[in-house]
């Protein structure tokens, strides 16, 4: 399943394995939380006939690009301009009380990537942009041109995980008024050693990536989004989330390991009810996808799939 801008949708027969149980359940609603281009959304629909699906994403041009997709689905779609972090939100006005599914595909989109207008890409001469949502006002420019060094060297050592933050980031201050991402992308190969430039692929990888997840705001979002779509699932509703660097996928394991284990002492000799697990995992670690999949989409190779399913109630 693919689109005419090269999106196809990630690790796709297995998120409709591990959330089908949950899918199939009579009147099912499942949050599709980073809709994006529809993919996911689609594949979820056409198996389930009884299914509504509410999708959000903070971009614009994805949520027009969707809703032309799912036209076909009519009034069983509801899409919404937002960040996933309103999930709560988003559930209370449009009056549902519990999930039977969520979905993540965190990260930036096919669309976002291809769109040199949108300034992702490090390999392209691009403006300095990155937001995900074009409405929004902090971009990549004001982030590089306007921190002072210290701030700009731990976005680019905690987001990226850059051992040269510091170097990166008075390379940076100095070449100062940035523009462009060809530019940026040559300030940072030049600060690096050059024997790191010839191994890991792009030196300006992770900074680029640092930039892109301080501008979305991307890691505080997930942080708050992932909590209360678990909260929201019934029991035995399911959330799947495909995360594609390792800060995200560490979040996500964090909070649904959390969820399947007891919160009780180790030593108590009976656990009460309110501290038995509410999460049973379904995935054996993070999933990566197969060498079929990594063959036709090769954007695919840094994905992590992780998934549980609601196996106490919600108070």
């Amino acid at each position: 399943m693919t689109e005419p801008s090269g999106h196809v949708p990630v690790m796709l027969q297995r998120v409709l394995d591990l959330l089908g149980p949950a899918l199939s359940a009579p009147s099912a609603v499942v949050v599709d939380a980073t809709v994006g281009l529809g993919g996911h959304a689609e594949a979820m629909l056409a198996a389930h006939p009884e299914l509504r699906l509410i999708g959000l994403d903070r971009d614009p041009a994805a949520l027009e690009r969707s809703a032309a997709r799912l036209a076909a689905f009519g009034p069983r779609v509801r899409l919404v301009h937002t960040r996933y972090d309103a999930l709560a939100r988003v559930l209370d006005e449009a009056g549902v009380r519990r999930l039977d599914a969520a979905l993540f595909d965190l990260g930036v989109s096919s669309l976002q990537l291809d769109d040199d207008a949108r300034g992702f890409a490090y390999s392209r001469d691009t403006p300095l942009d990155m937001r995900m949502d074009p409405t929004s006002s902090r971009t990549a420019a004001e982030v590089v041109n306007t921190y002072p060094v210290a701030d700009l060297a731990r976005v680019l050592r905690v987001y990226g995980e850059e051992r040269f933050a510091r170097r990166i980031a008075e390379a940076i201050v100095r070449a100062r008024p940035l523009a462009t991402s060809a530019r940026l992308a040559e300030l940072v190969r030049d600060a690096v050693p050059a024997a790191t430039r010839r191994t890991g692929g792009h030196p300006a990888k992770r900074t680029f990536q640092a930039l892109r997840i301080e501008v979305n705001d991307e890691l505080a979002v997930l942080e708050s989004a992932l909590p209360d779509a678990v909260a929201a699932l019934r029991l035995g509703g399911r959330v799947a989330v495909l995360s594609y660097h390792s800060l995200e996928d560490r979040m996500v394991k964090r909070v649904l390991a959390a969820g399947a284990v007891s919160s009780a002492p180790p030593d108590l000799p009976v656990v009460p009810e309110s501290a038995q697990p509410t999460l049973r995992l379904l995935t054996r670690g993070a999933e990566t996808p197969d060498d079929d999949e990594l063959a036709s989409n090769p954007r695919a190779a840094s994905a992590r799939l992780r998934a549980a399913e609601r196996i106490r109630a919600a108070a």
